[in-house]
């Protein structure tokens, strides 16, 4: 009865958020506009004028160029460019150097890989090692890491180990989002996007001093899109039109300031109700990694269950007190929860034939989905100290538990109704504990910096597996455990060294750690297993600076990295199973740079790009192809019947040699105060592998991606654009599932439109 209360009590919040956030949004600008002549000068990022940049990566607030680490920071109208015509988190695919995004579940499980090193698996305990720290709380589920991206103050992707402050998880670097915080003083914005397929994308946020050291904001979100992909099935339970979605979010904070002492609380809730990731079986073409004869990107034909509903919330309390004269104590105390359902035609098609080689055909049905609950805790103390002769420090403890249950559904064939159909109800209860202690201090030394840090992580992880299947049989006797533990010490040694006040110099080396791994499928011939803890070791170093008026700054580094016992999972096959594996290691180097540059008044340009290599090492490494259908160009064998490939020597999946991409600004600034502008970006990555064995249809191509913004921006703060994203209209896969039938997902269409901003 009490749990019965207590989830409707959530229900309740999370509907009242939704709401108050639509009203928020629906609000006419009337009051903003009449407000305007009250509206305070743009910020200098907003004017494209030359400014410092500045980031968090150390826990602290630096210049970039001071910070050791490869870090870009995103803000300002750049951030909200690309940031546009309703995408999610994966907007930052190739934005940044050595970032790869993409998603087999559409807006509710992001993966992300930095510098290669990422997590293929869809299983909804995945771990990854790429850490997705929102407002200074780290996130582990894949489904809270989806939360949308709005009224953010600053991204910032660091890239390399960061398990020293940040903690463990982070080999591969972590993406760090941080909110505008409430302030003394009243302001805000409004701004509404209307484009293809109806496609809408409407934020706002409202920040109100509230007197005696209280503040407040306010800010929200609707995305939505209608279904642009037709389903032409005339069969099965699908909807007839999909990729459709209604995405719902806002945030409430309350901030106090007395001095010496700051609170800050932030409640935050998201409704989302949507298409699943619409599978598209038979779209490559055998032999070649071409679109199969009569793909349309807005046409399918599925049969099996599509649906996809989320809702999301959280809070999270910052507390911080300054000692004169010594530093300051910060505590962070954060709690977050998701209930999602995505149900999927996971064959991709609605004709069962062997060979299945054409558009809509596979091998056998197949809709499968989840109904995940993961709920999180974490508590941080840290104190940072105040500059000592020269010396700094900071350190703290850390605590995260999380409670992740999760229901693995099956359908069985012909599909009438979920009720009838349901043949397999397969439970998961995973409890993960990790708690860590770190410390890190800075020496400053004339024109030399050093800095080091060390930090001790224990995880405790039981999962249990229950439930049913009657329809075939389980690969383990039900129910199930594993229980595995892990320990880590890591650390991070680095030097800056000032040439000049403009430029530095630095080296950094440092390690990083992923606690064990436990896969939990037992149906397909896949068996709970589990995996070691995976390290990290890296160095790398490079150059950092630009002009002292800031009109050209700049950084470039190399960077080296060996990661041992690499948790990957095998996911597909002939046998369509999934195995944990650990590979032995794996090696990555790389070149990252990036600029920016006003080279004349109202001119802005910036550029990255970065080169990433890895490869595999394990001799003894193999795993299970997709069967006749595709053409695997590495070396088989045959292993107890299942022919599997010999993967040592191969790139790590989703892991292009080559991104790089760049924005380029143009403002004419009239004499009323008023300013025409234009603005394109512009996003490459080269080939990549979907998977750990190669396959000519596996390997994907190249993509590029531009946008193109051109508007009037009035000096009350009203703006007036068209916009344009994906101008080329590109199409690619960007994923495939190993499924014998060689299915594959694509990119999202050019969408063009126009849109409308007041900020006052």
């Amino acid at each position: 009865m009490m749990q019965s209360k207590i989830a409707g009590m959530r229900r309740h919040f999370t509907h009242g958020v939704a709401l108050a956030t639509l009203s928020l949004i629906t609000t006419p600008s009337y009051a903003a506009a009449a407000a305007a002549d009250a509206t305070p000068a743009a910020s200098a990022a907003d004017k494209g004028e030359a400014t410092e940049i500045v980031v968090t990566a150390t826990r602290r607030e630096e210049r970039a160029k001071d910070v050791p680490v490869a870090v870009t920071a995103i803000n300002g109208e750049k951030l909200d460019v690309l940031n546009s015509s309703g995408l999610d988190i994966r907007f930052l695919s190739s934005r940044t150097p050595s970032l790869q995004v993409e998603s087999s579940f559409g807006r509710t499980f992001p993966r992300f890989y930095i510098r290669g090193l990422g997590n293929t698996d869809f299983d909804p305990n995945a771990a990854q090692p790429v850490s997705v720290v929102y407002d200074d709380v780290a996130l582990e589920s894949p489904m809270l890491k989806s939360f949308p991206v709005f009224d953010l103050a600053n991204v910032e992707v660091l890239r390399g180990p960061q398990g020293t402050l940040f903690g463990r998880n982070t080999p591969a670097g972590v993406i760090k989002l941080d909110s505008a915080k409430p302030t003394d003083n009243f302001g805000g914005y409004g701004s509404i996007e209307w484009g293809s397929y109806n496609t809408v994308n409407a934020e706002a946020a409202i920040n109100m001093p509230l007197g005696n050291g209280f503040a407040a904001r306010f800010s929200g979100i609707l995305q939505r899109r209608d279904d642009w992909v037709h389903n032409s099935a005339t069969t099965g339970v699908a909807d007839k039109d999909l990729e459709g979605y209604r995405d719902l979010a806002g945030r409430f904070q309350l901030g106090y300031d007395s001095g010496d002492f700051h609170a800050l609380l932030n409640v935050h809730a998201r409704d989302l109700n949507g298409s699943p990731r619409v599978f598209r079986a038979g779209l490559f073409k055998q032999g070649s990694n071409d679109f199969n004869a009569g793909f349309k990107k807005n046409e399918v034909a599925l049969d099996g269950y599509t649906e996809q509903k989320m809702t999301q919330w959280g809070t999270n309390l910052h507390l911080d007190y300054h000692f004169e004269g010594l530093g300051t104590l910060y505590s962070i105390t954060a709690y977050e929860h998701a209930h999602v359902t995505s149900l999927g035609d996971i064959d991709g098609g609605n004709v069962y034939i062997f060979p299945p080689l054409a558009l809509n055909q596979s091998l056998f049905p197949d809709s499968t989905g989840d109904i995940v609950r993961p709920r999180e805790f974490s508590q941080e103390l840290r104190f940072a100290s105040e500059e000592m002769g020269g010396f700094r420090f900071q350190g703290g403890v850390y605590y995260f538990r999380q409670k992740l249950g999760y229901d693995e559904l099956d359908f069985a064939f012909p599909y009438t109704t979920q009720a009838a159909n349901l043949d397999q109800d397969i439970l998961h209860t995973d409890l993960n504990v990790n708690y860590g202690i770190f410390a890190s201090g800075e020496y400053k030394l004339d024109d030399l910096t050093l800095r080091a840090g060390v930090r001790y992580s224990h995880d405790h992880k039981n999962d249990l597996v229950t439930g049913y299947a009657p329809s075939f049989a389980l690969s383990d006797t039900l129910p199930t455990r594993a229980v595995i533990n892990g320990s880590d010490v890591t650390w991070d040694a680095s030097a800056t060294y000032a040439m000049s006040r403009a430029i530095n110099l630095y080296a950094r080396a440092a390690t990083g750690y992923q606690g064990p791994a436990i896969q939990d499928r037992v149906t397909f011939g896949s068996m709970q297993n589990t995996a070691p803890k995976q390290t990290t070791i890296s160095a790398e170093g490079g150059i950092k600076g630009g002009t002292l008026d800031h009109k050209v700054n700049f950084a470039l580094d190399v960077y080296w990295n060996r990661t041992k016992d690499l948790q990957i999972t095998a996911v597909g096959g002939a046998t369509n199973s999934a195995r944990l594996l650990s590979a032995d290691h794996v090696l990555g180097h790389g070149v990252e740079a990036e600029i920016e540059a006003r080279p004349v008044p109202n001119l802005t340009f910036t550029a990255s790009g970065s080169y990433n290599f890895t490869k595999i090492k394990d001799p003894n490494l193999v795993v299970g192809v997709c069967g006749a259908l595709c053409t695997v160009t590495n070396t088989e064998s045959v292993v107890n019947g299942t022919t599997v490939a010999h993967v040592n020597g191969n790139p790590l999946p989703q892991a292009p040699r080559y991104v790089a991409n760049f924005t380029l600004r143009y403002g004419v600034p009239l004499e009323n105060g008023d300013e025409i502008f234009a603005m394109t970006d512009w996003a490459y990555r080269s080939k990549i592998n979907y998977f750990l064995y190669e396959a000519k249809e596996f390997r994907g191509r190249s993509l590029i991606e531009g946008g193109i913004k051109i508007g009037y921006q009035m000096h009350n703060g009203l703006e007036l654009a068209v916009f344009g994203r994906n101008i080329l209209d590109q199409i690619r896969s960007i994923s495939a599932i190993d499924f014998n039938n060689l299915t594959g997902m694509i990119n999202d269409p050019r969408i063009l439109g126009v849109s409308a901003k007041i900020k006052f």
